[in-house]
């Protein structure tokens, strides 16, 4: 999968949701279409730390890094999360609520409607983009949501969520058309920025994991520990450790048992093969640390 394409797919599309729901929420005054628009922009930033994330992850090591810069990526994805949800959520519902208790005119409903009913539409080929770039890597949803990529899920999550909201307002919007109640458009908004904030809590909660360190899938470490135990200079794997670095990216520390009567070149020779195995068997693991044990 293409990251760099998902992240300037979104940028270009929230960039003209932006323009569109702006001028609609100043010609309605509908606060549902504004809280489009401000997730709209704060959705435009959040994709822009993504992308900025990718360029910072792929600066070389350093004796400061000696691992390298991947973690930049799960800082950006945490920040972007904070803004695309949480900001715009409370937004969107403060200015619910304002309207909801001082309802103001809801003026060109049909103007409102259509970029409402679009935007919903852009939402969901942004959510199209996403799948088949996972369908070009022979990858499924359900890899994608409980893969190390936080920027990534970000973004699908983020479109899932613009149509929910989207949603949310051109029922708002249908029930004023219907009723002539201005106040509903404050209740759509508020709902909007419920969904928002709620989201926007789950996924910092998520992302947390991967700022701290978080360890590779238990499935990933058996069958790592099964290649090293497999090799015939091997007795016993006592221990292994791991922790992601980057989403694609890991640190793999390994205590070895190995069969006496090795010399160190043999003992050297043997460090290296089992290094060399498990980078190719599991390309995420690009850091492995081997320490003999007697």
């Amino acid at each position: 999968m293409r990251p760099q394409i998902v992240v300037g797919a979104t940028l270009l599309l929230n960039g003209s949701l932006f323009v569109v729901n702006l001028l609609a929420a100043v010609l309605s005054g509908s606060r549902a279409v504004l809280s489009q628009a401000i997730f709209t922009l704060t959705d435009l930033v959040g994709s822009a730390f993504l992308l900025y994330g990718l360029v910072l992850a792929n600066r070389p090591a350093d004796y400061d890094h000696p691992f390298g810069y991947g973690r930049e990526r799960f800082f950006w994805a945490f920040v972007s999360i904070v803004i695309s949800f949480s900001v715009a959520g409370l937004l969107a519902i403060v200015f619910g609520f304002e309207q909801l208790t001082h309802p103001d005119h809801i003026g060109y409903l049909d103007v409102a409607l259509a970029v409402v009913a679009g935007t919903l539409l852009a939402s969901a080929i942004g959510v199209g983009v996403t799948l088949r770039e996972l369908r070009r890597g022979r990858e499924t949803v359900w890899q994608l949501i409980e893969s190390a990529n936080p920027g990534l899920k970000s973004i699908f999550y983020q479109d899932l969520i613009a149509i929910l909201g989207a949603a949310a307002a051109l029922v708002g919007l249908a029930v004023v058309d219907r009723t002539g109640h201005d106040a509903v458009d404050g209740l759509a908004a508020i709902v909007e920025g419920l969904i928002l904030f709620l989201a926007g809590i789950v996924l910092s909660a998520e992302s947390r994991e991967y700022l701290i360190g978080r360890a590779l899938a238990p499935s990933t470490v058996r069958g790592l520990w099964a290649e090293i135990q497999r090799d015939p200079r091997v007795v016993q794997v006592r221990r292994a450790e791991s922790m992601l670095i980057g989403p694609d990216d890991a640190l793999l520390a390994v205590r070895v048992n190995f069969r006496d009567g090795l010399t160190t070149d043999q003992m050297e020779q043997a460090i290296d093969d089992l290094a060399a195995a498990v980078k190719r068997g599991y390309p995420v693991v690009r850091h492995v640390v081997i320490e003999p044990e007697s």
